[in-house]
């Protein structure tokens, strides 16, 4: 059975799928959620990525699971391990394996746990923003936000 819940972010409006023990997709694109209900564990996330927003909490303590290959969840994985606040490149993020550069982009790409597993924070070797499903902008107003709360680096007006 599928549950959900959403939130008005300061950056748009946040989805958030779960079934009865995992959350499986946070995510800003449009989804019809209306007949679905919110269960205890999609309103504990929806409380805490407004306290993200709020600037209240940095890291993330519910349950979730996306699917994926071996390859993606092990990406996956080692994106949880970029501190709050900070920000790494493709090539850094891929030195490990710098062959399959293309592959774990790909994959980190296919991250449906906006905000939660960081990919936010992969940017480009020249420290252009790259590739965010959820918008460039997004991107920037996230890292910007971190930076902010964590007061790293310099902060930027939000509008």
């Amino acid at each position: 059975m599928k549950f959900a819940s959403a939130i008005e972010s300061p950056i748009g409006k946040l989805t958030i799928i779960a079934d009865d023990d995992f959350i499986a997709e946070i995510t800003f694109a449009e989804r019809d959620i209306e007949d679905l209900a919110a269960n205890e564990l999609t309103l504990k996330v929806a409380g805490q990525l407004e306290d993200y927003f709020d600037g209240k909490l940095q890291h993330f303590d519910f349950p979730f699971k996306q699917k994926g290959t071996e390859f993606q969840q092990k990406v996956w994985q080692d994106l949880l391990l970029i501190p709050y606040a900070t920000t790494t490149s493709y090539a850094k993020f891929s030195a490990h394996n710098p062959l399959a550069i293309r592959a774990i982009a790909a994959a980190n790409g296919k991250n449906n746990l906006a905000i939660v597993v960081p990919c936010h924070r992969v940017i480009g070797s020249n420290g252009k923003l790259v590739g965010y499903a959820g918008g460039l902008w997004r991107k920037q107003w996230l890292l910007d936000h971190e930076r902010e709360i964590a007061q790293t680096g310099q902060a930027s007006l939000k509008f």
